[in-house]
């Protein structure tokens, strides 16, 4: 059962992420470079948790819910 609520925790943080970085892209328009993208999204705190709800999310699905 702790799987399940990992999975969609690790799927929420990733929501968030993924929706933060794709807010973002509407800089570039505005004149914003490439490398200064990158740099901006390096420094927001929030686009953090694209990578680490991945991470949650894989180790939830990876973990063997019959093991003891």
């Amino acid at each position: 059962m702790w799987q399940l609520i990992m999975f969609f925790i690790g799927f929420g943080f990733t929501c968030v992420g993924a929706v933060s970085i794709i807010g973002y892209l509407n800089f570039l328009p505005v004149g914003m470079g490439w490398y200064d993208f990158v740099l901006f999204i390096y420094k927001r705190p929030e686009c953090y948790l694209l990578p680490l709800g991945s991470f949650i999310m894989i180790l939830a699905m990876y973990k063997n819910p019959f093991s003891s």
